[in-house]
């Protein structure tokens, strides 16, 4: 897109204002339609813009802070670009099949996805040279079956601190799960669809190509400025860090030449010997009595 064009005008050409039939809208996105044409509810646009800015920031604060966002989009239409803007931004995402439990189970997840990276392993470093061509054939298929589903989320050790989801009507299962755990969500919302759902929605026609696209990437960018500033301030911490190191062995430096005596020996502080060597006596040095007579 032209960078002279405004986000309102760029929305606009992508479609993201066209919503349901008037027939198929949930009363609840009231707030968010313009006006009604031909039967179709139009999106308004400066609540998309609204809603698209507060939702990219507080993305770009939770990337910032090193936690992980999960993309989930199992829509025909938005599978291939949402799986591209997340392995952008090294971001898990689900774009085949949302497996119950997946957030809620998790644990149970892992272990399929050790598992599949498990028979990877043993394909690649020769260990199922020995077994049958059959057995292998059955590992192999079986790997690429997990694969499929799991492999957006091979690289997640642990459940993500906020989800991004693609038609919460269509994605209820991962929405529930999150509203669950308490993982905020990130959504765009159709006027059929009740945004009350999400934590932050965002007002869109969540159906065409052009429209989940610019949604998305617009997030993604902000994704991608928190992670570009945590990598900054961690650059910046080392750096200190080294100037604190270096410093710290200058006084050492300096504080062991002080030590160090005219003849330029260091000076050592005398041990007493074992046994209690080196004390005086007990009465020593005290002049003796003359005896009495």
């Amino acid at each position: 897109m032209e960078e002279n064009k405004s986000l309102h005008q760029q929305l606009m050409e992508a479609g993201v204002h066209f919503g349901h039939l008037k027939k198929k809208w949930n009363p609840k996105m009231l707030p968010y339609i313009f006006t009604e044409k031909n039967g179709i509810h139009i999106i308004d646009l400066n609540k998309t813009i609204d809603g698209l800015q507060e939702s990219a920031a507080a993305l770009k604060s939770i990337a910032k802070s090193g936690k992980k966002i999960m993309f989930v989009a199992t829509k025909k239409q938005a599978k291939e670009i949402v799986a591209e803007a997340a392995a952008k931004v090294n971001m898990p995402f689900v774009t085949e099949r949302w497996l119950g439990g997946m957030l809620t189970n998790f644990q149970t997840i892992r272990k399929s996805v050790k598992k599949m990276q498990s028979i990877e392993k043993m394909l690649n470093d020769g260990t199922l040279d020995s077994v049958t061509k059959k057995e292998r054939l059955t590992l192999t298929r079986g790997k690429e079956k997990m694969e499929k589903v799991l492999g957006g989320i091979s690289q997640m050790g642990r459940t993500p601190a906020a989800l991004f989801i693609v038609d919460i009507s269509h994605e209820h299962i991962a929405l529930a799960e999150a509203k669950r755990l308490g993982i905020a969500t990130f959504a765009m919302v159709d006027t059929n669809s009740d945004p009350s759902k999400v934590d932050f929605s965002i007002p869109s026609n969540d159906d065409a190509s052009k429209s989940i696209a610019i949604i998305t990437n617009y997030l993604t960018a902000a994704i991608m400025e928190g992670l570009q500033e945590r990598a900054e301030n961690k650059e910046v911490a080392d750096e200190e860090q080294s100037e604190e190191t270096t410093e710290s062995k200058g006084r050492k430096n300096d504080l062991e030449e002080e030590t160090e005596g005219a003849d330029g020996k260091k000076t050592r502080s005398a041990k007493p010997a074992a046994g209690g060597a080196g004390r005086p006596k007990q009465g020593a040095g005290r002049p003796k009595l003359a005896s009495k007579k």
